[in-house]
């Protein structure tokens, strides 16, 4: 067998070991949030459960603007973004025990629910939007 195809195999299979940890990393983490906490539901039941919760709190228009607020992400992780964000704001509005769905809610949310390492583009993303960040402080801390 020639060298150069001995190598090929030898980098094939380190490429694909390597895509399959990567893989293995983020299903990890999904099973890890599927999992049930101490009161019998897992971070995903909870999110869902806010989010039927709140969904008929929201308008067309708050709709739209967490379509826009999601929007630097990626595509591939958008839905998951937008639902994670989506649980918290719904999350928000329930211990509000809101009648209507705010503006306020909506960005609260969206701080909350953003890993603080993505505030960088979240205050970006904001800021486009015109969206005063004053009332908002005390969460990009």
């Amino acid at each position: 067998m020639p060298i150069w195809l001995q190598w090929f195999y030898f980098l094939f299979w380190i490429v694909l070991i390597g895509l399959m940890a990567i893989g293995g990393y983020f299903m990890f983490r999904k099973f890890l949030k599927a999992l049930p906490k101490k009161d019998g539901k897992s971070t995903l039941d909870w999110q869902n459960y806010y989010i039927e919760k709140t969904a008929h709190l929201w308008s067309e228009k708050q709709k739209q603007l967490l379509n826009d607020l999601v929007s630097p992400v990626p595509r591939l992780f958008r839905d998951v973004a937008k639902q994670k964000i989506a649980g918290k704001i719904g999350e928000i509005a329930l211990k509000a025990n809101a009648k209507e769905m705010k503006e306020e809610y909506i960005i609260q949310g969206y701080i909350l629910a953003t890993p603080k390492r993505d505030h960088k583009w979240l205050i970006k993303t904001l800021q486009k939007k015109n969206i005063d960040l004053t009332p908002y402080h005390h969460l990009l801390k």
